[in-house]
């Protein structure tokens, strides 16, 4: 461009144009692993494509650059039935594992703090009610939970306690009318955003059961953690419960010992593993374009022999963890996923969209440490999921165990 009112020449080379990472020419699906879905989940895919394109693209960087929570969303992702994970209620439309599994996907496509806003209120929060709670809790929490009116947090890791979440030593003790709950719970996501959080404790008896507790009670107090590197835009909470009374009629009846609380874990962990291909997918198709629009030494950078190497090697990490991925989501809808399957997946998904990842911003160059420019949010986050639900080294072990006979946890 030349600038006339300055008298300057102004050279057309310095001008770095806008680079464009989220759409374009791109095929994200290089062995069709999609191209079969039924109409019924491909609809879900196409829904939470749409909701981020809307509602999310426009300024989630900014959210996560200011680590502050876009809590609006949650209202819209509960009008636009967004918030069930696979959870099936009378009066919703259907939505299969694998509808829940691309739903995740597209989300952690868009952004992993809105992905995790779904993971922590329908995939822990509603589903712990919805298997453990009364007919009475499911009216009067799930159900305006579902609907993004009351935010929801599943309080399960303690700051003492966090792979090794079965020994946790929250109590809960009887009293009249209810129970005392005492203790400290560490990375509860809607632990401080004013609804409830579903925690977990000991009664007198060893037994963990699960509770009810409204975050405005008297001795309930949370503190957002900050300076976190992941997930910047949604709030996770240490919580410290002093003497919190919960009574009878918020004590979930079916939440008996930690089989009741794993049930629910157990749950998520595919929704884990398509996150992680949702954060490989955004990666992918951001270097592809990237590659395509960045000129330097007079071509772009897609014409190199050693960038079509590099996107080459992450289309081939891409198709193989939507494939595994895909499978084990079959095996879920039939009834026959197992533990160490699941395992497998998350473990597999997670340290492969991590490759991905460190491939992408490298290929971005110094453009790769903005946060604009998408790619830095997600390899960032993809180190959140990393970790949590299970970290690698302890779904490693899972797999060991089945592989070997012998267990090699204490």
């Amino acid at each position: 461009m030349t600038a006339q009112h300055t008298g300057i020449d102004f050279p057309n080379g310095v001008v770095e144009p806008d680079y464009d990472l989220w759409t374009g020419e791109v095929n994200t699906d290089p062995t069709g692993v999609f191209a079969d879905l039924n109409e019924a989940d491909a609809a879900w895919r196409s829904k939470a494509r749409r909701f981020v394109l809307e509602e999310v693209k426009k300024d989630i960087h900014e959210y996560w650059d200011k680590a502050e929570y876009p809590l609006h969303l949650l209202k819209k992702l509960g009008d636009a039935d967004l918030l069930r994970d696979g959870l099936n209620v009378d009066g919703y439309s259907y939505m299969s594992p694998l509808a829940a599994g691309l739903v995740n996907m597209e989300m952690a496509r868009g952004d992993g703090s809105v992905a995790t806003i779904i993971g922590v209120q329908a995939g822990l929060a509603v589903r712990s009610v919805m298997y453990c709670g009364s007919r009475e809790q499911i009216a009067k929490y799930a159900m305006p939970m579902l609907s993004g009116e009351l935010p929801g947090a599943f309080a399960l890791t303690e700051p003492t306690h966090g792979s090794d979440s079965v020994s946790l030593e929250t109590s809960a003790r009887r009293v009249d009318g209810g129970y005392l709950i005492n203790g400290e719970k560490k990375w509860i996501g809607n632990g401080s955003v004013g609804g409830v959080s579903i925690v977990w404790a000991r009664d007198e008896e060893n037994n963990v059961r699960g509770f009810i507790v409204h975050q405005d009670a008297e001795g309930y107090s949370a503190t957002t953690i900050e300076n976190k590197l992941s997930l910047r835009a949604i709030w996770q909470a240490h919580i410290r419960m002093e003497n919190v009374f919960v009574p009878d009629e918020d004590v979930m009846p079916e939440a008996k010992s930690f089989k009741d609380t794993s049930r629910v874990l157990f749950a998520t962990r595919l929704g884990v593993a398509w996150s992680a291909v949702g954060h490989a997918t955004a990666c992918y198709e951001s270097a592809v374009n990237y590659a395509k629009q960045r000129v330097q030494f007079g071509r772009p950078l897609a014409a190199s022999q050693i960038v079509q190497e590099r996107l080459a090697r992450m289309q081939s990490e891409l198709a193989t963890i939507q494939v595994l991925t895909m499978q084990a989501t079959k095996r879920e809808a039939a009834g026959e996923l197992t533990g160490p399957q699941a395992s497998l997946a998350k473990y597999t998904a997670t340290r492969t969209a991590r490759s991905i990842a460190s491939n992408a911003r490298d290929l971005l160059g110094g453009n790769g440490i903005l946060t604009s420019n998408r790619v830095a949010r997600h390899f960032a986050d993809i180190e959140a999921i990393h970790t949590y639900e299970g970290t690698e080294t302890v779904q490693a072990l899972i797999m060991g165990r089945d592989i070997t006979g012998f267990s090699a946890f204490a």
